[in-house]
């Protein structure tokens, strides 16, 4: 049976994730201190730095910038920044329990220790980081729920670009967003314009590859795994890049 807080709406300060029968839930607890799930994930809002595995042997944290990439996927992307900037401290955000498992497994096996991942929903993001806590926030490819009567299901709207912003650094933190989606990307700068009070646009450009003529070889983290399977097909790829205020 539910808890009475569970079947509170998901935005809700109280709101806690119902139980999961998925089999990668379980297994998840082998990488206990690094892979966060549901609840956890909102447990050291405001002081992850302190619970990277790097933060046992080393000192001035708060120096070190924290990059957080949502729908991280099976973290091919985040690993190989993890891997190639071990200075600063990661974090890979998914749902699927199985892709999010996969990406705490290879890193265990890479041994690092900037790296962290949580299983959570994405309207529960501001639960999770404190205020101002992220320096770069990334979403690449999220899903354009191309008909209109998928459209209330996207992820970027006028609301989530508002509440967003607060986990970013003030006057420094960055976001980055990338699709291949021509109307979800006029849809997401339809969604920016009553929130300019709180974003600067640093970079907009729908065709993000046009000046590079080597930009089908590309590899990650310089591209996602879609990412170069679109430049391949000659899909433009829109990419905005904002500044919090």
């Amino acid at each position: 049976m539910l808890s009475a807080q569970s079947k509170l709406p998901i935005q809700h300060p109280d709101y806690l994730y119902p139980p999961s029968r998925n089999p990668y839930a379980s297994k998840s607890k082998i990488f206990a201190g690094t892979l966060f799930t549901d609840n956890e994930t909102e447990a050291q809002s405001g002081k992850w730095r302190e619970a990277f595995p790097l933060a046992q042997s080393t000192s001035r944290l708060k120096q070190r910038p924290l990059h957080v990439e949502l729908g991280c996927n099976g973290a091919h992307v985040v690993l190989e920044w993890a891997t190639r900037n071990p200075q600063a401290l990661h974090v890979g955000v998914d749902w699927k329990f199985k892709q999010i498992y996969f990406g705490a497994e290879k890193s265990e096996k890479r041994g690092l220790k900037n790296l962290l991942f949580f299983r959570s929903n994405l309207e529960r993001l501001p639960y999770m980081f404190g205020e101002g806590e992220v320096d770069h926030l990334y979403l690449y490819f999220p899903d354009p729920w191309a008909k209109k009567s998928q459209w209330k299901n996207r992820t970027i709207t006028e609301k989530t670009l508002r509440t967003w912003a607060t986990i970013l650094k003030p006057g420094m933190g960055i976001f980055h967003i990338k699709t291949d989606h021509a109307g979800y990307f006029d849809w997401m700068l339809e969604a920016l314009k009553p929130n300019l009070d709180v974003w600067e646009v640093l970079e907009q450009t729908r065709d993000l590859h046009a000046g590079n003529p080597d930009a089908v070889k590309l590899k990650i983290p310089d591209v996602t795994l879609f990412e170069g399977l679109f430049i391949k097909d000659g899909l433009p790829i829109h990419s905005l890049k904002l500044r919090r205020k």
